[in-house]
């Protein structure tokens, strides 16, 4: 069952006429499932790729190598990439990706567990946001894509101002 901010995000995606495309690893596709349970939201949605491995970044999303090897899947040059690659990939007009460590285990030195990065990549904007999550997996995965809607919804309402 879609909460508020899935009806209203896509209201706002429907009022400017875009479309949508989502670049998701550490959600594993929720941000995907979130706005489909919302009737309607073919207009506006067009797919998501949840790229899990660096190669799958690469590959799918084009993600460069060298930012991977440099930054880290888990970094705000990677999810800034993630979000253009997710934008290109699909011919959508803002592209939204999510990359971090969900949890309970692979957090490192300066890159804690709960650590994520979200990215938003239009033709006019692109811009990233670190949060560091203190939940379990379950729990930093929902606020990731409470998260990334939220960014999402606040760049919509700043296209009204």
């Amino acid at each position: 069952m879609p909460s508020d901010i899935e009806r209203r995000v896509g209201e706002k995606l429907l009022q400017h006429r875009y479309t949508l495309s989502l670049g998701e690893s550490c959600t594993g596709g929720l941000i995907g499932h979130r706005l489909t349970d919302v009737p309607g939201s073919s207009e506006y949605f067009l797919g998501g790729i949840i790229a899990y491995s660096y190669e799958a970044k690469e590959r799918l999303l084009g993600v460069r190598h060298d930012t991977l090897y440099q930054h880290g899947a888990v970094s705000e040059e990677t999810a800034q990439e993630m979000a253009r690659g997710a934008r290109h990939a699909l011919g959508a007009d803002i592209g939204l990706a999510v990359t971090g460590i969900a949890g309970p285990g692979g957090g490192l030195p300066g890159k804690p567990v709960g650590l994520t990065w979200i990215a938003l990549s239009s033709r006019d904007l692109e811009s990233a946001r670190q949060f560091i999550w203190r939940g379990d997996r379950e729990a930093n995965k929902l606020q990731s894509s409470e998260a990334a809607l939220a960014m999402l919804e606040e760049y919509l309402d700043q296209l009204r101002a």
